[in-house]
């Protein structure tokens, strides 16, 4: 099954990324904070090729963000 923590922050930042985009009924801003949240939860318990990957997703997290704020 996989690191479920891990799972749900890959799946807060795609619903972040929707929200973005405007394909989610959800504030842009509240997506990222629980992204940001479901990101470090996930980082403390996460092996060292996840936590390669929760970086990306921190990438892109923080790309929304300076998105949004334009």
């Amino acid at each position: 099954m996989g690191n479920r923590l891990f799972q749900e922050a890959r799946k807060a930042v795609m619903n972040a990324k929707q929200a973005a985009a405007g394909q989610a009924d959800i504030d842009v801003n509240e997506a990222v904070a629980v992204a940001k949240n479901a990101l470090s939860s996930a980082y403390v318990h996460s092996n060292l090729a996840e936590k390669a990957q929760l970086r990306q997703l921190q990438e892109e997290l923080d790309q929304i963000k300076q998105s949004d704020a334009e």
